[in-house]
């Protein structure tokens, strides 16, 4: 299949091409039979040679050119509309009937805040001209009126108040909200692109609205992202803040598959400044080695890294309800266990050559001993919660007793 994409250089242009790049590279293999022939990217700097070339023998356009910051409103008609004109015609010059995508907005309901917005009309008028296309081609017509977006390389200070909260808080610069309570309807980027490539493969949603709100049906003129997400200025603002801070309280927020907090996370994440991607850590060394606890969760307990030095034992405690995975990644070590009470003792060799996970368990007492005379044993440990100095559930007794 060969693909044009106008707008090529926006920020949905630009996540779509390098997703529509990975599946024709073969880099991609999760979106069924789909392929990618060639792909052709059309943007502000691109000929009208080019573009005639890319109509003629284009299998699938996607139309995500337009303006959305003019110096003056009329460049809004000029661009939205005057383009998308231009584009239909080359196509039907060449008697090119493939589907078209078109870009549009909420806006274009004009219903709501959006009932005076030149910008809407605009979209409105761009829209109306494709169905009118449809109608005389025959075309396949797709016309998506997105909410606002968010993502990476998302431009901000712009037209997307996520991507300047991001980029700002990232970079310690001041944000302005007027009203926490002011709600937003948001639409990822991964989640739009998915669409997109499901609409090359003819699985489109379509939809209807009744005002701003979108109504999925199937026989919808407009068409719609399923995934949206619905959230007011004061939660963006207070979970920015919180990653904004991982890095000194080591908390991983709650971050669900497919939660808005997820993909926000992502895209703060893309606005980091150099100088915060890497961070330190807090290394408790002494003679024994050192201990660096890594991560933390509410719910999922803590992950820290344990390093011993040759011959060295670490541990002798166990705990009541706490429980934990030593996981050897380098080095050769003894990990043993006795239930509290008994004599017993299990013992676990464990190596960086055979990487195992061994539970400590609850109501054992535990420890970890470096067998080499010469390297180091380092352990991952995962407990399933997170440390706590007024309730520390660890308790001193020795594996091997000497006084029995």
């Amino acid at each position: 299949m060969k693909i044009l994409v106008t707008g090529a250089k926006g920020f949905v242009g630009q996540n779509l091409c390098a997703q529509l790049k990975n599946i024709r590279d073969g880099k991609a293999r999760c979106y069924g039979d789909v392929t990618v022939e060639e792909l052709f990217e059309y943007d502000i700097d691109s000929t009208a040679e080019q573009l005639d070339e890319y109509c003629r023998v284009a299998d699938f356009v996607f139309n995500l050119a337009g303006v959305n910051r003019p110096q003056n409103t009329a460049e809004f008609m000029q661009g939205n509309y005057g383009f998308a004109s231009t584009l239909l015609d080359t196509l039907e010059r060449h008697g090119n009937r493939c589907p078209v995508m078109l870009s549009s907005s909420i806006q274009a309901t004009l219903a709501g805040r959006f009932g005076d917005s030149e910008y809407g009309r605009s979209k409105r008028a761009g829209e109306e001209l494709f169905f009118e296309y449809g109608t005389r081609t025959g075309a396949r017509v797709l016309v998506y009126r997105f909410p606002n977006l968010f993502g990476k390389w998302c431009r901000p200070n712009y037209n997307s108040a996520v991507a300047t909260f991001c980029n700002n808080i990232a970079h310690d610069l001041p944000i302005t909200v007027n009203d926490r309570s002011t709600e937003l309807e948001l639409l990822y980027i991964d989640d739009l692109v998915d669409e997109m490539i499901a609409a090359l493969q003819g699985r489109e949603h379509h939809c209807e609205f009744e005002g701003v709100d979108t109504v999925l049906c199937a026989e919808g003129r407009y068409c719609a992202v399923p995934t949206t997400h619905k959230v007011t200025l004061g939660e963006i603002v207070d979970l920015l803040e919180e990653f904004k801070a991982q890095p000194q309280t080591l908390v991983v927020p709650e971050i669900p598959c497919g939660s808005f907090a997820k993909k926000l996370y992502s895209t703060y994440l893309s606005y980091l400044p150099k100088e915060k991607v890497a961070f330190e850590l807090k290394m408790n060394c002494d003679a024994r080695g050192s201990f660096t606890e890594l991560l933390r969760s509410e719910r999922c307990g803590q992950v820290s890294v344990n390093i011993s030095k040759p011959g060295i034992t670490k541990g002798e405690h166990w705990h009541n309800t706490k429980w934990e995975f030593f996981i050897v990644v380098s080095g050769h070590g003894l990990i043993q266990q006795r239930r509290v009470g008994s004599d017993e003792v299990l013992n676990f060799e464990v190596s960086g050559d055979k990487i195992e996970a061994v539970h400590m368990l609850p109501g054992y007492t535990h420890n970890i001993i470096n067998l080499s005379d010469s390297e180091d044993l380092v352990t991952v440990m995962w407990a399933n919660e997170a440390f706590d100095a007024n309730r520390p559930d660890t308790y001193f007794d020795p594996v091997e007793r000497i006084n029995k």
